[in-house]
């Protein structure tokens, strides 16, 4: 088999790499999309637990240049989501350049060729750049629980929830309390025998304006398209609102007050209002919101546990020794999020995985390129991660890539690698500006905080401060090879 060589190869389907593959496009790059699974969508093809939706307004999550007036829900679910990327990269014309079913296996820069290697289970593609767009939500978490193995019953993480097993009349363990569980469980509720949530720490969960979009306002947002855009301005608004508002302890009140009510509302035992009531700021784990939580958790075929210590058999034992039989457990344990997957597959030119250069605390420079490792582009990197739309992140990234592809194609650019100074004070100061913030000094322990102790995932300024450091590749940051004239 002979091997394919690119300009650029981009490595995942989901919002990131379909949003490269149609800027690669416009500016007429050389380009393929390699995808492992059989159809593209990501996070949202992965996960089709019952009450999939997103978190964050519809309007708001879309590609900025591909907006979508048919949204059905001011919150949008799964199904729709999904159909969403399909549909934008097949208004793109994107499919001659995805190749289904091509896992990356290992990619390594070649320094001699000036080129990275990508090993696929269908062959072996050579590229000038990389785009490695996996996307944080991508590996499940399963938790190291004692005799697990000894459970007879039927097991799945909600990432990968079994369609075929019906759940009427079963007893079901739910282990964790994270944002899928808070979304699957009021849908399943009603249906099972039996309902135990094992949860470690509580989350805060603020109640969710959601509403229908009636046939008339899809109709009026594709007839006028700035409606829309004025949604998706006041969406932004409210959220960079709510990521400034983090760094004052009375905004983190007001907060936490409307989240004690709605909990209050729906739960009138108080052993199990102080079992549902967190002990660090709101802002300091990822803020839930549900309508339905609070009232699936009052129901009588439910009871609220604490963390797993073991299985023994069919009996699921929490840490203060009460048991729960169960039929079925669903782990809701979220994804590796603060140490990405990816980085155990992408190598330097000297061996060295990603993975081994970081030792569990990713590092980069702003969020898209690591040391030793020229011409890569990461996208979701450390430290980029905020109370946002994704799509905010994912713009203001391929803005910056672009730039970078750009100037190589213009200026006969071989590689371009990161300068070390720089990343290495880069890093000095977002870590010292999130030693401010509720996310270092909420009180909690989250998926934010890197096995090193160190918070490798989160943006500690505002989303528009974001974009502005992204505006622009600055080649004066970087070492530069340009290629020698022929």
């Amino acid at each position: 088999m002979n091997t394919i060589h690119k300009e650029v190869i981009i490595v995942g389907a989901g919002f990131t790499g379909i949003g490269a593959a149609i800027k690669l496009k416009e500016h007429a790059l050389d380009f393929l999309l390699l995808e492992k699974a059989a159809e593209i969508g990501g996070v949202w093809r992965d996960n089709s637990y019952p009450g999939c939706e997103c978190d964050i307004p519809s309007a708001f999550y879309s590609y900025s240049f591909a907006p979508n007036p048919k949204w059905s829900r001011f919150y949008a679910g799964q199904e729709e989501i999904k159909a969403y990327t399909q549909d934008t990269a097949a208004h793109y014309g994107l499919s001659p350049y995805i190749r289904l079913d091509h896992e990356l296996l290992k990619a390594q820069w070649c320094e001699d060729e000036k080129h990275w290697k990508l090993t696929t289970n269908k062959g072996v593609f050579t590229a000038n750049f990389v785009i490695m767009a996996g996307g944080p939500m991508h590996k499940p978490v399963f938790p190291a629980i004692k005799n697990l193995e000894s459970f007879s019953g039927d097991s799945f993480h909600s990432a990968q929830w079994n369609h075929d097993l019906n759940l009427s009349g079963k007893k079901v363990a739910v282990i964790g309390s994270g944002a899928s569980a808070i979304q699957f469980v009021p849908m399943i509720q009603a249906q099972v025998k039996q309902l135990a949530l094992f949860q470690r720490t509580p989350p805060w969960v603020l109640p969710k304006v959601d509403a229908n979009i009636s046939d008339k306002w899809q109709a009026r947002f594709t007839r006028y398209p700035l409606l829309q855009r004025l949604l998706r301005r006041c969406s932004y608004a409210v959220i960079e609102i709510l990521n400034t508002g983090l760094k004052y302890k009375w905004f983190i009140s007001i907060l936490e007050k409307i989240a004690t009510r709605a909990m209050n509302k729906d739960i009138k035992d108080s052993r199990v209002r102080e079992q549902l009531t967190p002990d660090y700021n709101i802002g300091c784990k990822r803020i839930l919101q549900s309508n339905t939580w609070f009232e699936a958790l009052a129901q009588p075929n439910v009871s609220v546990l604490s963390g797993v210590r073991e299985i023994d058999g069919n009996r699921v034992v929490d840490s203060n020794n009460q048991a729960f039989e169960a039929d079925v457990i669903i782990f809701a344990t979220g994804f590796e999020v603060a140490n990405p997957p990816i980085a155990n597959v992408i190598y330097a030119d000297n061996g060295e995985s990603l993975a081994q250069q970081w030792q569990g605390s990713p590092n980069t420079y702003h969020g898209t390129m690591a040391k030793n490792l020229p011409n890569c582009f990461l996208t979701f990197g450390s430290n980029l991660a905020s109370f946002t739309s994704a799509f905010v992140i994912i713009e203001a990234q391929l803005n910056y890539i672009l730039g970078a592809l750009l100037q190589s194609r213009q200026q006969q650019i071989e590689a371009i690698e990161v300068n070390p100074g720089k990343t290495d004070s880069y890093n000095r100061e977002v870590q010292a500006a999130l030693e401010k913030t509720v996310w270092n000094r909420g009180g909690c322990s989250s998926y934010f905080i890197d096995k090193n102790g160190r918070n490798s995932t989160n943006w500690p300024w505002t989303n528009l401060k974001l974009a502005r450091t992204l505006r622009h590749f600055d080649l004066r940051d970087y070492s530069i090879q340009y290629k020698k004239p022929v």
